[in-house]
Formats: structure tokens, sequence, C-alpha cells
């Protein structure tokens, strides 16, 4: 039995903190916030209640394994998951509007040829047996593995199949997401609905290689799912679950060092100057905070994967409303960017800062737990925004005022609002500026692929969204599952089979 330090009490060192601790190791997870959950928080006030972090899960099945393999109760014992349809309520632009079904190919291109017109749903639904193609060829190697060492295979390579386009007496294939809406979707709407999969985890589509296509494959494919009483309930789970398979827990206590001996990771210091031994430390914090623990040690060597460049973070507004939820209105809508170019100036450009109408995502949960009764509702409006951007009370009413194209009255039936900064998530997760990782994804140059679960330190391991494979809830999960496979059965380990 090996003692097991866990740094952070985050998604993904949970779900590694729980594995290893049915493996029969003794495991304690020092956490600095009062709580557990990392970017998944929670916010009450006046009985409405509120998710900080992601509203909706996709790809559930990475929680069902974790539940399955450290324990007798099931995921769906411990939360209540709903499907939700359709996916998303999409406003364009030009005030054209189509809610997507969940998880139905036929249904969704039906959707987008009566919405968009005749072709769009069928330029769709090819562009989603080709994105399968890109999935199946990625997702062992991206998400069930741990990092290849010679990961430049995986960065050099497009696993998406572009389509032959012939421009300027050239033939051509997509390279970029943007290329994909151009040249291949061939409509403006349909570009936007691609390109908002990528924006919504910070990415640039006019750069972001075109195996992004995997993202809103997963969600076609693996169906979107809320948890009843919001996603914090998942993370109560499990923490629960955690608790049940004996993994201590220390809150409050911020870790300041990790403890070398002999070249090897072998414990963490406490700010109270308490020191803690371990045979191993998994590492659930961002890369800048890891560098501050490990002082004058290069844990990322010549040659490991570069890190990710301009990461963006999250501008969150939380309305409480008078009036209850309209019965049939769709859990997320889309509204999309009046101006796709200015957007993406403003947040990939050389002079970051909110756009004048951003794309903003609305959450309103059917959901009795989000509100005191049934004639008050919760909603909450995300923002992609420039990581460390100071926000202002005329962002927020940029922010309203885009809202009000999919909520007419929206206006009218405000009580009161909240506001979650990139700062505030600086200060939750320890991201420089509040950065919130992307998924790893392959081609690029390896620039959007993550540091190695396995650091330069022996004995020291890193999970979590900043590590393979990324950010998003589905991928911190895995990330806890290769940590513990790694420290479980050696390097030797090559995911599950």
């Amino acid at each position: 039995m090996a003692r097991i330090a866990v740094i952070g009490a985050g998604m993904g060192a949970m779900a590694s903190a729980a594995r290893l601790a049915v493996a029969g190791h003794r495991v304690v997870v020092y956490e600095r916030a009062a709580t557990y959950g990392g970017a998944v928080g929670r916010f009450e006030r006046d009985g409405f209640s509120f998710d900080l972090g992601p509203g909706l899960l996709p790809l559930p099945a990475v929680y069902r394994d974790l539940f399955v393999k450290t324990g007798r109760e099931p995921l769906e014992a411990c939360v209540e998951l709903v499907q939700v349809d359709p996916s998303a309520h999409h406003v364009f632009a030009d005030g054209t509007q189509v809610a997507v079904p969940n998880a139905s190919r036929a249904g969704v291109v039906t959707a987008l040829d009566e919405a968009l017109g005749a072709g769009s749903g069928s330029r769709w639904g090819d562009f989603l047996v080709r994105a399968r193609e890109a999935w199946d060829r990625t997702r062992r190697p991206l998400l069930e593995e741990p990092l290849w060492p010679n990961w430049s295979v995986l960065a050099d390579r497009e696993p998406y199949p572009a389509v032959p386009h012939k421009r300027l007496l050239r033939t051509r294939r997509a390279a970029t997401l943007a290329e994909i809406g151009a040249w291949e979707l061939r409509d403006p709407r349909l570009a936007a609905l691609l390109e908002s999969h990528a924006l919504a985890y910070g990415l640039d589509p006019r750069v972001t290689p075109a195996s992004a296509a995997v993202l809103p494959y997963l969600e076609h494919a693996f169906g979107t799912w809320s948890v009843r009483g919001g996603i914090r309930e998942l993370a109560r789970a499990v923490h629960e679950r955690c608790v049940a398979c004996k993994v201590e827990f220390v809150f409050g206590a911020e870790v300041t060092g990790i403890v070398e001996k002999d070249g090897r990771a072998a414990g963490v210091e406490l700010a109270d100057g308490t020191v803690a031994d371990a045979d191993f430390v998994v590492a659930g914090v961002a890369p800048v905070a890891l560098d501050r623990l490990t002082p004058g040690t290069a844990v990322r060597g010549e040659g490991e994967v570069p890190p990710q460049r301009g990461a963006l973070s999250r501008l969150t507004v939380l309305l409480a409303l008078r009036g209850g939820r309209p019965q049939g209105a769709a859990h997320r809508t889309v509204v999309h960017a009046a101006d796709r170019d200015e957007e993406l100036d403003r947040l990939f450009g050389a002079h970051p800062g909110l756009p004048a109408a951003p794309t903003v995502t609305v959450l309103r949960p059917d959901d009795p737990a989000s509100a005191p009764d049934q004639e008050h509702e919760a909603l909450t409006l995300t923002v992609t925004v420039p990581a460390g951007l100071e926000v202002s009370d005329s962002d927020v009413e940029r922010v309203l005022a885009v809202a009000g194209r999919a909520l007419p009255g929206l206006r009218d039936r405000l009580l009161w609002h909240e506001v979650r900064t990139p700062l505030d998530i600086a200060r939750a997760t320890g991201a420089d500026g509040g950065a919130v990782p992307a998924p790893a994804l392959a081609a690029s140059g390896g620039r959007l692929l993550h540091a190695s679960n396995v650091t330069r330190l022996p004995g020291l391991f890193a999970a979590g969204g900043w590590a393979h494979p990324g950010g998003g809830l589905p991928h911190a999960g895995m990330s806890g599952a290769l940590v513990a496979g790694l420290i479980v059965e050696g390097p030797e380990f090559r995911g599950s089979q």
C-alpha cells in the first residue's frame, strides 16, 4: 500500500483519488479551498441556485465507468441524469433560428433543412460522417491512453478526412474549422454552428485544426445531459464516492511545495509548515501553480508537448427572474455574434476585449431546484472572453442585450444578477488570468495537445484539465483514470482495453 498525496479536489484529482483508493492505496487530498469541485462550483441566493462551471455534461460514460470501477452503486443511483432535447437552440446573426435535436442524425438533418433551406441538413449530416472518422482515428491515442512519447505523430497527422476543394485552380483540403465551414458546409449559419463548439472552449476557428470536428460529433453521438440539481451534484457524488472509498480530505490546506528526496517526489509541504510524506504525488492544479510548487525543478522537459498559447476564459452572468420558465423552452440557447470577424479579432487579436455583440450561451434548466418556486426562473449567461479581462458594467449590459435577442422582455423580468469574471475563476482555480483549458486535439503541430500525466520528477503525476487529455468534464475524468493506471500498473500502462 502506497501513500499518495493529491493536490486539489477538482474533478480530475478526485477521479484519480477514488480509483487509487480502490486499488488499496492510502490517499489524502489537500485542498486549499473549503470545499471540493474546483471549477465546478455553485452560487445560491434567495432560493436560486446556479452552476459556476460547466452547465451540461457530454459523454457521461466517463463518470459511469468511474462509478462502476469504484463501488457497487452506479452513477445513476447517485445523481439523476437527464438528456436534454433539443441539444441546443441556435439564434443566428440574420435572425434565423433552429432547434438541433439531441443525438438524432435524421432529426438534425430535417431540422436544418426546414430552418436553413434544402440541402443544409445533408451537408451537416455528411460532415458528421467525416467527423466520426476523425473521432475513430483519435479517440484511443488522445483520450484513452497516456500521451505517447512520440506524441509528434499525433501533432503532424490531420485525422479529419477533408473533402477535396478546387480553389484558384488548385485542389485543397480544409485544414481548419473555418475552412470546413467555408468549403464543405457553405453556409455562414452552418459555419457558425460548427465554430460555436470551438469558441465555447476558447479556440479560434481560423487556426483550430480540422480535427476539432470531434467536438460537435461528441455531442451528437453521445448526447448532451444535464444533472438534476446542477452539475455541482456530480461533484458531490464523486466526492462522496471518494469518501466511501476511504479517501481522506483535508480542506483549507494550501500546499506550498512538493518535497523531493533522492531525486523523486516524496510528499507535500503545507502553508503551516507541516510536511506530509508520500510515495506518490498527484497534482490537480494549473501549470502556473505547479511551477510554484516545484521551484528550480523542470517538471516539463525538452521535447515535451508545447504549452497551449492564448487560452481564453469565461464571463458568467447569473440572472434571477420573476416569472416561471416557459413550457418547452430549450435548456441551452446559443445566440451567435452579430459580426463574426469582429468577435474573433477582439478575442484573439492584438487588442483583446469583449466584442460589441458576442456569442452568448443561455442556460435555462428545467429543474425545480434552480429557483425558489414555479413563479421564478434562474438563467445563466456565458461568454468566452480573454483571460484576465477586467469586466465593466457596460460589458455586462452588452451581454444582457445579446441575450435579449432570444429572450424578449428579459430586462423586465430581472430581479437581480451576479457576475463571475475571469479573475474570479483565477482565484478559484489558480489558473493564470482565469484561463480555461481546451480539450486535447490532434494535428496543428501539437499546439492543442496537453502535457503528459507523467512529469520529469519521478513520483509526480498531473491530473485535471491542464494535463493530458485536456479540459472539459469528460476529459478531466479521463485524466484521473490515466494517472491511476500509471501509478498502479507503472509506465507500461496503456489504458483500458
